[in-house]
């Protein structure tokens, strides 16, 4: 990284507005990140810079994909960006961005296998764990040993850190249905 870039970074991780989001900078400048998945779109302003410090620090083109309900979004709930204007709106990060449309448990049955060895993963949403329901059983297939998932809750002060552990707890106890 040039001195500009660790710079940028330094502010980020350490000074940047709001305060919540620089554990997310700080998980990135702990290892180089390549694969970025967003489980319900947070702030278009915060993915920017996420997928903008990941670039400048892996040296390596960025992979971002996000799983939202955009539109199918009920009203009122948190700003909701349309499918066609976060396209636009992370098209110019110059990174590969993937956006999946639909509900996280579907999606991610859907998806996972598209979606593998992410570096760092973040779950957007009031109650995440009821949100991701059956997609808990995909999710550690997406991940590999030195991931991090992290619950980025409007409520609580910063975004928290799931232990593998955790996951692979949940995974178990979320086997899919399957039809007759």
């Amino acid at each position: 990284m040039s001195t500009g870039d660790r710079v940028r970074y330094l502010y980020l991780a350490y000074f940047s507005k709001p305060k919540r989001d620089r554990i997310l900078f700080r998980a990135i400048g702990s290892r180089p990140t390549r694969k970025i998945l967003e489980i319900g779109l947070g702030s278009a302003q915060r993915t920017l810079r996420l997928i903008d410090l990941a670039a400048r620090a892996s040296g390596d083109p960025v992979r971002y994909a996000a799983i939202d309900l955009f539109e199918a979004r009920a009203a009122g709930r948190g700003e909701c960006l349309s499918l066609k204007e976060a396209h636009c709106l992370f098209k110019s990060s110059k990174a590969h961005v993937q956006l999946i449309p639909g509900d996280p448990a579907l999606t991610l049955r859907r998806s996972a296998n598209s979606l593998q060895n992410m570096d760092l993963v973040i779950v957007n949403h009031e109650n995440p764990a009821e949100w991701l329901g059956e997609g808990w059983f995909y999710l550690p297939r997406m991940l590999h040993e030195a991931s991090k998932v992290y619950f980025d809750q409007p409520t609580a002060e910063t975004p928290v850190l799931v232990p593998r552990a955790e996951i692979e707890t949940r995974a178990a106890g979320c086997r899919p249905r399957r039809a007759a």
